[in-house]
Protein backbone atom coordinates (compact mmCIF):
# COMPACT_ATOMS: atom_id res chain seq x y z
CA UNK A 1 0.00 0.00 0.00
CA UNK A 2 1.48 3.24 -1.11
CA UNK A 3 -0.12 6.02 1.40
CA UNK A 4 0.25 3.38 4.32
CA UNK A 5 -0.39 5.65 7.51
CA UNK A 6 0.08 5.05 10.96
CA UNK A 7 -2.44 6.43 13.25
CA UNK A 8 -1.21 6.78 16.71
CA UNK A 9 -3.85 6.86 19.49
CA UNK A 10 -3.69 8.42 22.71
CA UNK A 11 -6.63 6.62 25.26
CA UNK A 12 -7.83 9.09 28.27
CA UNK A 13 -9.38 11.93 26.46
CA UNK A 14 -8.78 10.91 23.26
CA UNK A 15 -10.15 7.38 21.81
CA UNK A 16 -11.31 7.18 25.38
CA UNK A 17 -15.20 8.84 26.08
CA UNK A 18 -15.14 10.21 29.34
CA UNK A 19 -16.31 7.08 30.86
CA UNK A 20 -13.50 5.09 29.22
CA UNK A 21 -15.20 3.84 26.60
CA UNK A 22 -14.31 3.13 22.82
CA UNK A 23 -17.48 4.24 20.93
CA UNK A 24 -19.10 1.60 18.15
CA UNK A 25 -18.36 4.87 15.26
CA UNK A 26 -14.69 4.79 16.21
CA UNK A 27 -13.98 1.26 16.54
CA UNK A 28 -15.83 0.72 12.81
CA UNK A 29 -13.54 3.75 11.54
CA UNK A 30 -10.49 2.18 13.02
CA UNK A 31 -11.55 -1.41 11.89
CA UNK A 32 -12.06 0.22 8.44
CA UNK A 33 -8.23 2.18 8.32
CA UNK A 34 -6.93 -1.50 9.31
CA UNK A 35 -8.87 -3.26 6.67
CA UNK A 36 -7.59 -0.55 3.92
CA UNK A 37 -4.31 -1.36 5.14
CA UNK A 38 -3.49 1.48 7.62
CA UNK A 39 -1.83 0.85 11.06
CA UNK A 40 -3.44 1.48 14.33
CA UNK A 41 -1.06 1.85 17.66
CA UNK A 42 -1.64 2.60 20.89
CA UNK A 43 0.68 5.29 22.66
CA UNK A 44 -0.59 6.37 26.26
CA UNK A 45 0.75 7.28 29.80
CA UNK A 46 -1.10 3.89 30.97
CA UNK A 47 1.28 0.88 32.19
CA UNK A 48 0.54 -1.82 29.68
CA UNK A 49 -1.64 -3.71 32.42
CA UNK A 50 -3.69 -0.66 32.10
CA UNK A 51 -4.39 -0.36 28.56
CA UNK A 52 -4.10 -3.85 27.54
CA UNK A 53 -8.53 -4.34 27.39
CA UNK A 54 -8.40 -1.59 24.89
CA UNK A 55 -5.71 -2.83 22.61
CA UNK A 56 -7.39 -6.30 22.72
CA UNK A 57 -10.79 -4.62 22.42
CA UNK A 58 -9.78 -2.95 18.89
CA UNK A 59 -7.85 -6.40 18.12
CA UNK A 60 -4.43 -4.99 17.12
CA UNK A 61 -1.19 -6.38 16.54
CA UNK A 62 1.15 -3.91 16.50
CA UNK A 63 3.56 -2.19 18.68
CA UNK A 64 2.16 -0.16 22.01
CA UNK A 65 3.80 2.88 24.04
CA UNK A 66 3.32 2.97 27.72
CA UNK A 67 4.43 5.10 30.40
CA UNK A 68 4.49 7.70 28.62
CA UNK A 69 7.37 6.53 26.04
CA UNK A 70 9.57 5.05 29.02
CA UNK A 71 8.61 1.27 27.24
CA UNK A 72 7.34 0.31 24.02
CA UNK A 73 7.28 -2.99 23.10
CA UNK A 74 5.15 -5.62 20.98
CA UNK A 75 3.17 -7.86 22.89
CA UNK A 76 3.25 -10.62 19.73
CA UNK A 77 6.45 -10.07 18.06
CA UNK A 78 9.47 -10.61 19.82
CA UNK A 79 11.64 -8.99 16.80
CA UNK A 80 10.06 -5.81 18.28
CA UNK A 81 12.98 -5.10 20.79
CA UNK A 82 11.64 -3.71 23.84
CA UNK A 83 12.57 -0.39 24.95
CA UNK A 84 12.71 1.16 28.71
CA UNK A 85 13.93 3.79 29.46
CA UNK A 86 14.24 3.72 33.38
CA UNK A 87 15.38 6.24 36.57
CA UNK A 88 18.77 5.16 38.14
CA UNK A 89 18.35 3.11 41.24
CA UNK A 90 20.09 5.78 43.31
CA UNK A 91 18.79 8.44 42.01
CA UNK A 92 14.94 7.22 42.32
CA UNK A 93 16.09 6.72 46.57
CA UNK A 94 17.14 10.11 46.25
CA UNK A 95 13.71 11.34 44.92
CA UNK A 96 11.71 8.93 47.91
CA UNK A 97 13.95 11.42 49.90
CA UNK A 98 13.00 14.36 48.92
CA UNK A 99 8.99 13.40 48.42
CA UNK A 100 9.37 12.22 52.33
CA UNK A 101 11.27 15.55 52.69
CA UNK A 102 8.11 17.69 51.26
CA UNK A 103 5.55 15.83 53.53
CA UNK A 104 4.67 13.69 50.53
CA UNK A 105 5.09 9.98 52.20
CA UNK A 106 2.38 8.25 49.97
CA UNK A 107 4.68 6.98 47.09
CA UNK A 108 4.24 4.44 44.49
CA UNK A 109 7.17 3.29 42.43
CA UNK A 110 6.91 0.86 39.32
CA UNK A 111 9.00 -1.25 37.88
CA UNK A 112 7.11 -2.38 34.86
CA UNK A 113 4.18 -4.33 36.22
CA UNK A 114 5.77 -4.75 39.97
CA UNK A 115 4.06 -2.24 41.88
CA UNK A 116 6.07 -0.82 45.02
CA UNK A 117 4.05 1.37 47.66
CA UNK A 118 5.38 3.39 50.52
CA UNK A 119 2.20 2.56 52.50
CA UNK A 120 0.00 -0.51 53.39
CA UNK A 121 -3.67 0.99 53.15
CA UNK A 122 -3.40 1.71 49.16
CA UNK A 123 -7.43 1.10 48.85
CA UNK A 124 -7.78 4.12 50.84
CA UNK A 125 -5.67 6.72 48.26
CA UNK A 126 -5.28 7.71 44.63
CA UNK A 127 -3.13 4.29 43.99
CA UNK A 128 -5.86 1.99 44.21
CA UNK A 129 -6.46 2.91 40.57
CA UNK A 130 -2.77 2.45 39.87
CA UNK A 131 -2.14 -0.74 40.84
CA UNK A 132 -4.72 -2.43 39.07
CA UNK A 133 -3.90 -5.80 37.65
CA UNK A 134 -0.37 -5.26 38.90
CA UNK A 135 1.62 -8.68 38.78
CA UNK A 136 2.88 -8.05 42.18
CA UNK A 137 2.58 -5.63 45.21
CA UNK A 138 4.92 -4.53 47.55
CA UNK A 139 4.26 -2.26 50.77
CA UNK A 140 6.84 -0.83 53.43
CA UNK A 141 9.75 1.16 53.09
CA UNK A 142 10.68 2.06 49.80
CA UNK A 143 14.31 2.79 50.31
CA UNK A 144 14.79 -0.55 51.58
CA UNK A 145 12.05 -2.07 48.71
CA UNK A 146 12.94 -0.76 45.94
CA UNK A 147 16.43 -2.94 44.01
CA UNK A 148 16.03 -2.33 40.36
CA UNK A 149 15.90 0.83 38.20
CA UNK A 150 11.89 2.16 38.30
CA UNK A 151 9.74 3.01 35.19
CA UNK A 152 8.03 5.53 37.11
CA UNK A 153 6.95 7.48 40.42
CA UNK A 154 3.60 8.56 41.71
CA UNK A 155 3.71 10.61 44.29
CA UNK A 156 0.27 11.58 45.90
CA UNK A 157 0.10 15.37 47.18
CA UNK A 158 -2.50 17.52 48.92
CA UNK A 159 -4.54 20.10 48.94
CA UNK A 160 -2.38 21.43 51.83
CA UNK A 161 0.53 21.49 49.93
CA UNK A 162 2.73 23.95 47.86
CA UNK A 163 2.95 22.96 44.43
CA UNK A 164 5.04 25.73 43.75
CA UNK A 165 7.59 24.57 46.12
CA UNK A 166 7.24 20.89 45.02
CA UNK A 167 7.91 21.94 41.80
CA UNK A 168 10.87 24.28 42.93
CA UNK A 169 12.53 21.57 44.72
CA UNK A 170 11.61 18.97 41.81
CA UNK A 171 13.59 21.04 39.06
CA UNK A 172 17.02 21.71 42.09
CA UNK A 173 17.68 18.72 43.00
CA UNK A 174 16.24 16.11 40.22
CA UNK A 175 15.92 17.92 36.66
CA UNK A 176 19.39 16.45 35.45
CA UNK A 177 18.13 13.14 35.46
CA UNK A 178 14.25 13.53 35.82
CA UNK A 179 11.33 15.16 34.47
CA UNK A 180 7.98 15.62 36.48
CA UNK A 181 4.22 16.28 36.02
CA UNK A 182 1.33 17.05 37.46
CA UNK A 183 -1.37 15.08 36.59
CA UNK A 184 -5.56 16.92 36.25
CA UNK A 185 -7.94 16.34 38.22
CA UNK A 186 -9.37 14.05 39.81
CA UNK A 187 -5.87 12.52 40.70
CA UNK A 188 -3.78 14.82 42.67
CA UNK A 189 -0.24 13.02 41.29
CA UNK A 190 3.16 13.96 40.35
CA UNK A 191 4.46 11.88 38.13
CA UNK A 192 8.74 11.38 37.58
CA UNK A 193 9.57 9.70 34.40
CA UNK A 194 13.72 9.38 33.31
CA UNK A 195 14.34 12.57 31.19
CA UNK A 196 13.94 12.67 27.39
CA UNK A 197 11.02 10.07 28.02
CA UNK A 198 8.12 11.30 24.94
CA UNK A 199 5.72 9.22 23.07
CA UNK A 200 7.65 10.71 20.53
CA UNK A 201 10.35 8.05 21.12
CA UNK A 202 8.24 4.96 20.87
CA UNK A 203 5.94 6.29 17.94
CA UNK A 204 9.30 6.74 15.56
CA UNK A 205 10.72 2.94 16.85
CA UNK A 206 6.55 1.85 15.73
CA UNK A 207 6.83 3.86 12.19
CA UNK A 208 10.62 2.39 11.74
CA UNK A 209 9.01 -1.05 12.14
CA UNK A 210 6.30 -0.40 10.07
CA UNK A 211 8.55 0.91 7.52
CA UNK A 212 6.20 4.38 7.29
CA UNK A 213 7.53 8.04 6.83
CA UNK A 214 6.88 10.62 9.22
CA UNK A 215 4.75 12.64 6.98
CA UNK A 216 2.17 9.47 7.02
CA UNK A 217 1.70 9.34 10.83
CA UNK A 218 -1.29 10.75 12.34
CA UNK A 219 -1.26 11.09 16.06
CA UNK A 220 -4.08 12.28 18.47
CA UNK A 221 -4.09 13.79 21.67
CA UNK A 222 -5.22 15.92 24.13
CA UNK A 223 -2.93 17.12 27.11
CA UNK A 224 0.80 17.90 27.71
CA UNK A 225 1.94 14.83 27.56
CA UNK A 226 0.86 14.18 24.05
CA UNK A 227 3.05 17.51 22.88
CA UNK A 228 5.80 16.02 21.59
CA UNK A 229 4.48 13.01 19.52
CA UNK A 230 2.21 15.41 17.91
CA UNK A 231 4.89 18.02 17.18
CA UNK A 232 7.37 14.54 16.03
CA UNK A 233 4.84 13.27 13.37
CA UNK A 234 3.22 14.46 10.12
CA UNK A 235 0.30 15.55 11.31
CA UNK A 236 -0.39 16.48 14.80
CA UNK A 237 -4.25 16.38 15.89
CA UNK A 238 -5.83 18.06 18.81
CA UNK A 239 -8.94 16.45 20.54
CA UNK A 240 -11.78 19.36 20.87
CA UNK A 241 -11.18 18.88 24.62
CA UNK A 242 -7.59 18.95 24.12
CA UNK A 243 -5.79 21.98 26.36
CA UNK A 244 -5.20 25.15 24.50
CA UNK A 245 -1.70 24.64 24.85
CA UNK A 246 -1.89 21.44 23.18
CA UNK A 247 -3.77 22.69 20.36
CA UNK A 248 -1.41 26.22 19.91
CA UNK A 249 0.73 23.36 18.09
CA UNK A 250 -1.55 20.91 16.47
CA UNK A 251 -1.91 20.29 12.73
CA UNK A 252 -5.31 19.98 12.73
CA UNK A 253 -8.02 19.96 15.54
CA UNK A 254 -10.88 17.39 15.68
CA UNK A 255 -13.96 16.82 17.63
CA UNK A 256 -14.07 16.25 21.67
CA UNK A 257 -13.32 13.01 22.37
CA UNK A 258 -17.12 12.49 23.81
CA UNK A 259 -17.91 12.86 20.07
CA UNK A 260 -16.44 10.36 18.16
CA UNK A 261 -13.10 12.80 17.34
CA UNK A 262 -10.81 10.34 16.41
CA UNK A 263 -13.51 8.95 13.77
CA UNK A 264 -14.44 11.81 12.05
CA UNK A 265 -10.86 13.17 11.12
CA UNK A 266 -10.03 9.40 9.98
CA UNK A 267 -13.00 9.42 7.70
CA UNK A 268 -12.61 12.68 6.29
CA UNK A 269 -8.62 12.55 6.12
CA UNK A 270 -8.66 9.15 4.49
CA UNK A 271 -11.44 9.19 2.85
CA UNK A 272 -12.96 5.78 5.04
CA UNK A 273 -16.08 4.88 5.10
CA UNK A 274 -17.64 3.18 8.61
Amino acid sequence: MSNKHLIVLDLDGTLLTEDKKITQATKQVLHQAMREGHEVAIATGRPYRMSMQYYQELGLRSPIVNYNGALSHHPYDTSFEKHHITIPLEQAHHIIETCYSLDMPNILVEIEDHIYSSITGIENTDHTFFSLHAHEIHTGDLLQLIKDHPTSILVQFHDHHNWDEIQKTFINRHSHIVHHRKWNEPFQVVEVLRQGVDKAVGVERIARYYDIPKERIIAFGDEDNDMGMLQYVGKGVAMGNAIEALKSVADDITDHNDHDGVANYLKKHLKLQS
